[in-house]
């Protein structure tokens, strides 16, 4: 079956990225206070229930590495081998593969946990169904998802970054529409954030955490 094409530009753009985005975005977890306070937040919850995580859309792999900090079992997944490559060599004592949260290959109820932070922004819409319901299944019943996304309305498309061309959409949703697909995915939105953009930012930001019923 033939790869959808958002799936194949998203790769080669973070993979023409990688290396310039890994120094670039170096520090700015530091200056991200709620993103931390969320993710430490998600960790207890899923400490308190068990079970591993699977950060999707790992990225530079900084998230699955302050997961990892805080005492939990984490790996991570993303589409570019070039950011995986930066993943490995940053964080060698965390596991990072090739995957996508299109197709998330794990078996069934497996993890305590699912994070995708600011990842599934690149998604289409009419993918973000198949997406949540591919997390439904992978969490066990009571595990916990976060997902952090930019808000809004609209699509903003660049074709170039740090100097390299590029084509990447980030697609901007609001805080009812998330909560929405991952409700009709069965999944229970149980705590919802929002915050304003910061200087650096062009939109707002948002974070929900859901769990699968027991």
């Amino acid at each position: 079956m033939k790869e959808p094409s958002f799936l194949s530009a998203t790769r080669s753009s973070y993979d023409a990225l990688a290396e310039d985005y890994a120094v670039h975005f170096r520090h700015e977890w530091a200056g991200k206070p709620l993103e931390r306070a969320m993710v430490a937040l998600f960790g207890e919850l899923v400490r308190a229930r068990g079970g591993p995580v699977l950060d999707v859309g790992c990225g530079g792999g900084r998230v699955a590495a302050y997961l990892r900090d805080l005492g939990l079992e984490v790996s991570g997944i993303d589409l570019s081998p070039g950011m995986l490559a930066v993943a490995r060599r940053d964080h060698p004592d965390v596991e990072f593969r090739e995957g996508s949260m299109t197709d998330l290959d794990v078996p069934d109820t497996s993890l305590g946990g699912i994070v995708a932070m600011y990842s599934t922004i690149h998604v289409p819409l009419t993918d973000l169904p198949g997406v949540f319901a591919g997390f439904h299944r992978a969490l066990a019943p009571g595990g916990e998802c976060l997902v952090a996304f930019q808000t809004g309305e609209g699509t903003l498309h660049f074709d170039e970054g740090f100097g390299h061309e590029i084509s990447l959409d980030f697609h901007r949703r609001t805080p009812e529409t998330i909560a929405d697909l991952l409700e009709e995915a069965g999944l229970e939105v149980h705590i919802r954030t929002w915050r304003a953009r910061d200087e650096d930012e062009r939109t707002p930001r948002a974070l929900l955490i859901a769990r699968r019923p027991e």
